[in-house]
This record gives C-alpha cells, structure tokens and sequence, in this order.
C-alpha cells in the first residue's frame, strides 16, 4: 500500500513530466521540419560551409601543442605543451608583430569604420533616386576588384618612376617622395586602400538600416522645428545605433586581421619592419619555414585575443543597453 502511495504521489508525476515534454518538444520539432522543409532545406549549404571550412579545421589546432611531424600525423605527434607560446612571447618578433598588427587595426578602426556610416547617412539625404543609385553603383565597383589589381594601381600611381602621384609632386618643384618604400607612408597607404575599396560596400547594411526608419518621426521633428542637421542627430542616427554597435562587435572580433594578401602584396625590404604583421608572420614561418606547430600557435594566440575582443565588447554594448551579437 505505501509502496503505491510513492509511485502515485507528487514525486513520481514530477519524475515522469520531463519524458512527455520532451516527446512533444520532439514532435513539433518534426512537424515545423516537414512543413518548412524546402525553408531548412536552403540552410545546408550554409550549415556544410561552415562544418567544413571553419569549425571542422579548428581541431587541426591541437597541433600548436605539438611538435608536428606531417609524416607521424596528429596522432603519433609528441605532445610539448605550451613550448611554442613560450617561444613565440620569449622572441623580440613578437613585439614588432603586435605593434604593427595593432597600429593597422587601430588605422583601420578610426578612419575606415566610420566612413560607411558617414557615406551612407549622405547618400540617405539625396532626394534625386537616378543620382543616388548612380553613385552607389559607382561606389559598389571597387569591392568586387581583386588586392592584386589594388595593389598594381598603387604601384603605378605612387612609384617614382613615372608614377602619377610623384610626377604631380615634381611638377611644384618638390623632390619626390618613395611612398612604396617608406616606412612613414605604409600604414596611410595600406589604411587607404581599404577605405577605396570597401566603404561604398559598407553602406548597403546601413543604409538597409535606413530605410526602416519611420517617416513620421521625421514629419514629427519637423513640425517641432527641427532643421536637417537636427533631425540627422535626433531622429536618423539613433535609429541605427544599434546596427553601429552590432558591427562594431563583429568588427572587433575581425580587430588582429589585418588581412594578409593586401599586406603581402605591399610588403618589401624598406617598409617590412612597420608591415610585419601575424598574418603574414604565419605564412613565412609556417609554410616558407615548414614550422607547423609554432605558426599555429602564433595563429591560435591571435584567435583568442579576438574572441576576447568579442565577448568584452559584447558586454560594453549590453551594460549600455543595446542588444549586443548574443
């Protein structure tokens, strides 16, 4: 009698309640999979990308740990622990690398990151749709051109050799000036030459973020007498802020990629010092020098500082009341 008592009381229908909550979880599960099949169905591509090419080549970095042998493998690898880290921060390299990774990084987060936002809340303020879409076309081109291209038209514009650039310097009466070679003049060149090629692709999510912004409170600061500078800072640019602050995450989370085929193409004996950079550091080391263990621990140091990166400014963003990346 006692014994039916505990099996028909509270406790045994709370032990048993998670079984039947989880067949229905199960259930509709199923259900919205088969309705929406062709819907999910579009997500695989995506979903196969990224097993693939981002998550499934992140076991490779136990190799870090390691002194990699490709003949032995992985598996038949002698485990060393943290010897390439402590070699890595031990080496005066990695002092030039981690100052000229952050100057470019630090470059490219005042004066690129701005420039969509400025150029987008411009092109929003042009009332003549044919001139509008011309100039996004025009400004949309420059995206779609290779580094290698970018990196020639830098060469013939600035060399002293005929180039545009120094033939206009010459033609005041000034002596010209070795921009390919200077030390001085790199970061200007590799920071503007992101800022030619990538703002005008910047704006299309800004200017999508834009286009949502409710009309009547522009007719409602209006009538409240506000000119167009007033509504620019009332109304427009707080209706985007947390798109600003959303990209701003991700873009930290990007912060030590200084992006390896511009720095590489730019690169040569008289601005290396300054254009060192962890990327291109992993490829000369990794595979010019054949040091697979080492790189990947330089790579994987650079990954954790980003994801670091991340997760502060996620935080920044949530203390100040956006809704943050998670």
């Amino acid at each position: 009698m006692n014994s039916s008592l505990v099996q028909d009381g509270p406790g045994a229908s709370a032990a048993s309640s998670p079984q039947p909550v989880k067949r229905g979880y199960a259930v509709r599960l199923l259900r919205d999979l088969r309705k929406d099949k062709w819907l999910y169905g579009m997500l695989v591509p995506g979903v196969l990308f990224f097993l693939l090419f981002k998550y499934l080549p992140m076991l490779g970095s136990v190799i870090a740990f390691q002194d990699y042998q490709p003949f032995a493998g992985i598996m038949h690898s002698h485990w060393v622990g943290l010897k390439h880290f402590d070699r890595f921060f031990g080496d005066p390299t990695f002092w030039m690398l981690f100052r000229n990774t952050l100057m470019l990084a630090v470059y490219n987060l005042v004066f690129f990151f701005p420039m969509p936002i400025v150029l987008a809340l411009l092109l929003n303020e042009v009332r003549k749709e044919v001139f509008k879409r011309f100039v996004q076309t025009i400004i949309y081109i420059p995206h779609f051109i290779s580094w290698v291209v970018v990196a020639g038209l830098t060469y013939t514009m600035f060399t002293t050799e005929g180039g545009i650039v120094n033939e206009a310097i010459a033609y005041t009466g000034a002596d010209k000036i070795n921009f390919l070679l200077s030390e001085n003049w790199f970061r200007t060149l590799i920071t503007s030459q992101v800022m030619w090629k990538e703002t005008g692709w910047g704006t299309i999510i800004f200017l999508a973020a834009l286009a949502g912004v409710d009309l009547q409170l522009y007719e409602a600061a209006r009538m409240d007498g506000a000119n167009r500078w007033q509504r620019l800072w009332s109304v427009t640019i707080p209706a985007i802020r947390s798109t600003i602050v959303i990209l701003l995450i991700l873009r930290l989370g990007s912060f030590l990629d200084s992006g390896f085929e511009q720095i590489f193409l730019m690169l040569n004996s008289g601005n290396r010092h300054v254009g060192e950079v962890f990327d291109t550091y992993v490829y000369t080391s990794g595979l010019l020098g054949a040091q697979f263990s080492y790189s990947t621990a330089v790579g994987l140091f650079k990954s954790v500082i980003s994801l670091i990166l991340v997760v502060a400014a996620n935080r920044a963003a949530k203390a100040i009341g956006e809704e943050g990346v998670y």
